[in-house]
């Protein structure tokens, strides 16, 4: 089991401790452990969402499409990937 060294602290009001407080007590759990396990839920969440390419429908297609039949490059492209390998020999 990893040791937990960081601490973190919140402000709530009444209303929000006893809230959480019922929650644990439902869960069956400590109120920290309660806190710690739905932060890092609403954070992994968050940072999974922000991650995730989300398109629909005409917007799916065409990225698709460009993923699989990439257009040819045009002459700035060609200039640029060789002046790329150039530089990267």
């Amino acid at each position: 089991m990893l040791r937990k060294q960081e601490r973190l602290e919140a402000r709530v009001t009444r209303q929000q401790k006893r809230l959480i407080e019922r929650a644990a007590y439902l869960r069956g759990t400590s109120v920290t452990d309660f806190v710690v396990a739905s932060a890092q839920q609403a954070a992994t969440a968050t940072i999974r969402d922000s991650e995730t390419l989300g398109l629909r429908d005409e917007a799916r297609e065409a990225f698709v499409h460009a993923l699989l039949k990439p257009p040819a490059p045009n002459p700035a492209a060609r200039a640029a990937a060789r002046r790329y390998k150039e530089r990267r020999g």
